[in-house]
């Protein structure tokens, strides 16, 4: 099922060159200007994975920047860069916004972007800058652009005083506009319509935003959720706890949750695919409080898709689990994997499928087995 309700406007104010804020009173005096205008010279230095991080409490998130380097969100101790040969830390002490970073994006002019638990940051002229300057005067005017970034609200779960309302940031190349989310029924808000997952640019114009209690698409024009009431859940089904979404290649859309497992969207139905796979367990507790019995994928924190295609599930606690659309085959310590907790799911450049562990170490897996790498 679908809930539909029109975008109601259109962004009208002027677009600054740095990121401004309609409402002063509440912004930081100094500006800082976050566009690029080099272009960005790509490190060519074969990548060392001979060094080991140093993080201990998991890595949450990896991207790989137009120029070479590597960069790993921790859990709780900040974020790394790899540039090929060196391993460079950066913490709250330098800036950044918080030391737990869940998402990291790259925009169309090479800054690199770090959303963390608390707050955004970005990283422009070798510095950390966490900028705090926002526009809330837009919050019912939806629209997308192409080279559009998306963030979860500035608090940890819920919303703060100025956004009011749970929603999401807008980055535009200039502005940091928030805008709250749709069709929130009554009394359900705060921790339900926190953001829980990164932002999804899908087939045919989608952004998709995984919250914990939803997954709300915007087409542009229009809004489509995905919630307990459209999927008919209730206490004895389970509820939707939502960790990871991925669009897959043929652009079915893929729900990790903490409790029920993975589920499975097409465009028109939604199906539990861990059920279809006979992957929930018959004592199963159907929540996140609760450890998942080996051969069991009820808990799933990451989703991916390799070369040939094969779906990828990464479960907070029996390993990694590919379905080569046919079968599902399970992978775990004895095959490699320094933990069974997978934070991340990540394609490389190159085409390798990296694994971001809960003990702070990324394995790949080289077509037999996994090892480590950072």
């Amino acid at each position: 099922m679908k809930h539909i309700l029109k975008s109601t406007g259109f962004l009208t104010i002027l677009i600054a060159a740095n990121i401004s804020c309609a409402n002063q009173s509440y912004s930081n005096p100094e500006t800082h200007a976050i566009q690029v205008s080099a272009p960005p010279q790509v490190n060519s230095t074969p990548v060392d994975t001979t060094l080991r991080l140093k993080f201990t409490s998991g890595i949450r998130s990896i991207l790989e920047d137009s120029r070479g380097n590597i960069w790993f969100g921790s859990h709780q101790e900040g974020l790394c860069r790899f540039d090929g040969k060196n391993l460079t830390y950066f913490t709250e002490k330098d800036g950044l916004c918080n030391n737990q970073i869940r998402s990291i994006f790259e925009d169309s002019n090479g800054v690199v972007w770090f959303e963390g638990g608390k707050g955004i940051s970005s990283y422009v002229g070798g510095i950390i800058i966490t900028p705090t300057e926002r526009n809330y005067q837009a919050s019912n005017e939806w629209q997308i652009g192409e080279n559009d970034l998306w963030f979860k609200g500035d608090e940890t779960n819920g919303n703060n005083k100025l956004e009011q309302l749970p929603g999401v940031y807008r980055y535009d190349g200039n502005t940091l506009t928030y805008h709250v989310f749709p069709l929130m029924p009554k009394g359900d808000e705060g921790f339900h319509y926190s953001v829980s997952t990164p932002f999804l640019k899908g087939k045919n114009g989608m952004y998709w935003f995984g919250t914990y209690g939803a997954v709300i698409g915007y087409n542009g024009t229009s809004f489509t959720i995905i919630d307990d009431t459209s999927l008919k859940l209730n206490d004895a089904t389970g509820h939707l706890h939502v960790r990871n979404i991925f669009e897959d290649s043929k652009g079915n859309l893929w729900i990790g949750n903490n409790g029920i497992g993975v589920w499975m969207y097409n465009g028109d139905t939604t199906i539990n695919f861990s059920r279809l796979q006979g992957l929930i367990s018959e004592n199963s507790l159907l929540s996140g409080g609760y450890k998942s019995p080996a051969g069991s994928l009820e808990h799933v924190f990451s989703i991916g898709e390799d070369s040939i295609g094969n779906m990828w599930f990464g479960d907070r606690d029996t390993g990694a689990w590919r379905y080569d659309g046919k079968s599902m085959r399970n992978y775990t310590t004895k095959d490699g994997l320094t933990t069974t907790h997978i934070w991340q799911i990540y394609r490389s450049k190159s085409g390798e499928l990296w694994f971001a562990m809960a003990d702070g170490s990324v394995c790949k897996f080289d077509g037999e087995s996994f090892v480590r790498i950072f």
